[in-house]
């Protein structure tokens, strides 16, 4: 059984080698964006366009209507 922190939060987002990565208080996470269709035919400039939410437990991407959360990517 995999255990994950409650208090993540997201810093900052970043895409790399076709993935996209939350920068952690503590770190960093990725995934691949073919994970995520809406985000890996998106353009630049709608993948740079993103909102964390207020508590830093995900983020939103209102163009392409997609929403990640940093737990959601740790247990993919």
């Amino acid at each position: 059984m995999k255990t994950v922190k409650t208090n993540i939060k997201i810093k900052d987002v970043f895409f790399r080698d076709e993935k996209v990565f939350f920068s952690l208080e503590d770190g960093e996470i990725g995934a691949p964006l073919e994970w995520y269709p809406r985000l890996y035919n998106a353009s630049q400039e709608e993948l740079l366009d993103f909102s964390i939410s207020p508590g830093g437990y995900g983020v939103h991407w209102k163009r392409v209507d997609e929403d990640l959360s940093a737990h959601g990517i740790l247990n993919s």
